[in-house]
């Protein structure tokens, strides 16, 4: 009788777990796959490209989305290019994506154009009020929202510090895109600074890189001179600018650290890594039901200065302590 019993229990239990098999099955094959275009201001081989994806995909997961389980991430790489940007937003767009992340602020004009309900988290933009995007930075009040790249007037220290590290210098060439929001604006502030420091700036308007290695080269002819390198879609090109600021001995300010660790003398500008990593949380909250509306635009928590030791002593210049003291890397 005891055999009987146990046996009875025995397929009972087994019953069950197999009734409980296909449910968790189908509760797995029902989780719904979320969609994610992303539109890069970068090629695919930049360097900075992978890093900043991997900061991206991994504050999905830490949010508990993973792609190819449930979401699906559609890329595109835009490399600094306005009729790439173009056709690469409608190409997401008819994907029907639940969410689009804009890499760099230069393909938000672009992909409003063809997005008007989809939601846009843009990383790394500068003065997203100022160029449409959002209606205040604390109520976004449309279906766009993201992270700022800094303040205009941080262009004045790019000033300052060129000064600093190269007190000779008494003319500096700003090189800007003024094709892209910012642009003037940045240089606006430099120039309203450039008094103070004895220094006459002039604006050099660059889209291309034959255009950049004319302009580099001609202001190179007279001395005394330096450059100034604003925060515009340039770093596709920034080997080159380095390139030619090394050829002239020419000291150079830089707006990212990619530039000072690709041989660049001086850098002075927020993490551009760490607001993908942010906007994770963002997508995550709207996949999960909020709006764009509801979600403040943030500026970046942290500024990094980088000095470049082996570019200076190779221009002659001796790095003040004072300035050392207060960098965040110096590359020797």
């Amino acid at each position: 009788m005891a055999s009987y019993i146990a046996r009875r229990k025995f397929l009972a239990t087994l019953g069950g777990a197999a009734t409980a098999w296909p449910l968790a099955a189908g509760a797995q094959q029902r989780e719904k796959m979320r969609r994610i275009g992303v539109l890069m201001n970068l090629a695919a081989d930049d360097p900075q490209s992978p890093v900043r994806i991997a900061a991206f995909l991994q504050g999905l997961q830490e949010s508990g989305w993973t792609d190819g389980r449930n979401l699906r991430i559609d890329y595109r790489w835009g490399a600094a290019d306005l009729d790439r940007y173009r056709r690469y937003a409608a190409e997401l767009v008819a994907l029907v994506p639940d969410v689009i992340l804009a890499g760099g602020g230069s393909v938000v004009g672009p992909l409003l154009q063809v997005a008007r309900n989809v939601p846009i988290v843009f990383v790394n933009a500068v003065d997203p009020v100022g160029a449409g995007f959002v209606d205040s930075l604390a109520q976004p009040g449309g279906h766009v929202t993201g992270f700022t790249l800094f303040e205009y007037g941080i262009s004045a220290k790019w000033l300052e510090l060129l000064k600093e590290i190269a007190p000779r210098v008494t003319r500096a060439a700003v090189i800007r895109n003024e094709a892209f929001p910012g642009g003037n604006a940045q240089f606006a502030v430099i120039q309203a600074a450039a008094p103070s420091f004895g220094v006459e700036v002039r604006p050099v308007g660059v889209h291309d890189a034959p255009e950049i290695e004319r302009a580099v080269t001609a202001f190179a002819r007279s001395s005394n001179g330096g450059l100034i390198v604003t925060a515009v879609p340039l770093a596709v090109h920034r080997e080159l600018i380095v390139a030619l600021a090394a050829r002239h001995r020419l000291p150079a300010v830089y707006s990212f650290r990619y530039y000072a660790t690709s041989g660049g003398l001086i850098s002075y500008g927020p993490d551009t890594t760490d607001p993908y990593r942010r906007a994770a949380d963002y997508v995550d909250r709207i996949l999960k039901g909020e709006k764009p509306a509801d979600l403040p635009v943030q500026a970046p928590t942290k500024y990094e200065l980088v000095i470049n030791l082996k570019t200076a002593k190779a221009l002659g210049l001796e790095v003040p302590p004072t300035l050392l003291a207060r960098a965040d890397e110096v590359i020797e």
